[in-house]
């Protein structure tokens, strides 16, 4: 009886360390559906937040900034597109991004090398856009002092490299500090040859500042969901094309079959960033 009761005790044991199991197993799955719904809940709700901030932005902006001078080199429709890459490359890659955005900065760390190889290569040009959403999100004027330093960079030549060292310095968040125009003076003593009285009277004045809110709000007109935006061709490719989460490898596998029997460019490209 004494082998039995052992025998029936060790069953006991060992059906109580299954159910224990199970339990923690249905917790974990439990916690991580709990974890996923809310980031999904929180990145729904970034982007209503976003699209409220910036027509709301938009309307308290309108007239406030003067007349709209224009970059020198701008291209596009008003001429608000700063375009790196030649004209003749086969594809377009157009960017809508804030300088304050940390998604942008997100994107361009992932991406940076690969666009700026696609565009050397001739394979693509880039659009870039600016907006201004985290101005009007948290307050504050650095989406907009950033904006317009990075487009008296496009006077001098400079946008592409500039355009790197500030989302490469790019402060947090909550973190106004691209307001300060003697910050983004100093940041642009990391671009040769940048850093001239041209500059920074360009920066101090706000001489593109008119064009900057008219951008953002070209931005808010085009029905964009947030920053970044990026369009192969015009078709959204970020977070995901169709099915197909972005990657470095499936930007490339995108742009070889954009570019399927079409020749690279033969134009002189501008400086990719």
């Amino acid at each position: 009886m004494s082998d039995k009761n052992h025998e029936r005790k060790r069953a006991a044991r060992d059906r109580l360390v299954q159910q224990r199991e199970l339990d923690r197993a249905r917790e974990r799955r439990r916690r991580t559906l709990i974890v996923a719904t809310a980031v999904v809940g929180v990145m729904g709700l970034a982007a209503v937040i976003g699209l409220i901030a910036a027509n709301a932005g938009k309307n308290d902006k309108d007239g406030q900034a003067g007349p709209v001078v224009t970059p020198s080199g701008a291209t596009g429709e008003d001429g608000l597109t700063l375009r790196v890459g030649a004209d003749d490359a086969p594809s377009t890659l157009t960017i809508w991004e804030d300088f304050r955005c940390p998604v942008c900065a997100q994107f361009e760390d992932a991406f940076r090398d690969t666009i700026a190889e696609l565009a050397a290569d001739g394979r693509i040009k880039v659009d870039y856009h600016l907006a201004t959403i985290i101005d009007g999100n948290l307050g504050g004027s650095g989406s907009l002092r950033a904006a317009n330093a990075a487009a008296c960079a496009q006077d001098a030549g400079k946008f592409a490299p500039y355009h790197d060292v500030l989302y490469r310095n790019q402060p947090a968040e909550s973190d106004d500090a691209f307001a300060d125009n003697g910050k983004l003076i100093e940041l642009a003593g990391s671009v040769d040859g940048l850093d001239t009285p041209a500059f920074r009277s360009c920066v101090e004045d706000g001489t593109y500042d008119g064009w900057v809110e008219k951008s953002d709000t070209a931005f808010g007109e085009g029905g964009f969901q947030g920053t970044p935006t990026a369009l192969l061709n015009g078709e959204p490719i970020f977070p995901k094309k169709g099915d197909e989460e972005i990657s470095v490898a499936n930007l490339e596998k995108w742009v070889a079959e954009a570019n399927k029997g079409k020749k690279p460019a033969t134009s002189g490209a501008t400086p990719s960033p």
